[in-house]
């Protein structure tokens, strides 16, 4: 039985509507397994990859090319935001 680990996962703005319904203030605590990559859990949640435009783990920002060997561990914070325009 593969090791599972627990993180926080955040969605902001248009991205929200892919969390779960038991999400409260943009957030949920979810059990991932420990090999799952922040990309993994992207996908597992079917948030669209090219929507994750601001990808912070802990509050370090992670760029896109690094989000598939970035590997996530119990107690991880992932927030994700969507590209904002401003003006």
């Amino acid at each position: 039985m593969a090791l599972k680990i627990t993180i926080t996962f955040k969605l902001y703005a248009s991205l929200a509507k892919y969390l779960p319904k038991e999400a409260v203030e943009n957030k949920i605590n979810i059990i991932i397994p420990a090999d799952r990559s922040i990309i993994g859990v992207l996908e597992r949640q079917n948030v669209p990859l090219e929507s994750a435009h601001l990808v912070l783990v802990n509050g370090f920002f992670i760029p896109p090319e690094k989000r598939k060997a970035t590997f996530l561990s119990d107690k991880d914070v992932l927030a994700v935001w969507p590209p904002v325009a401003g003006g």
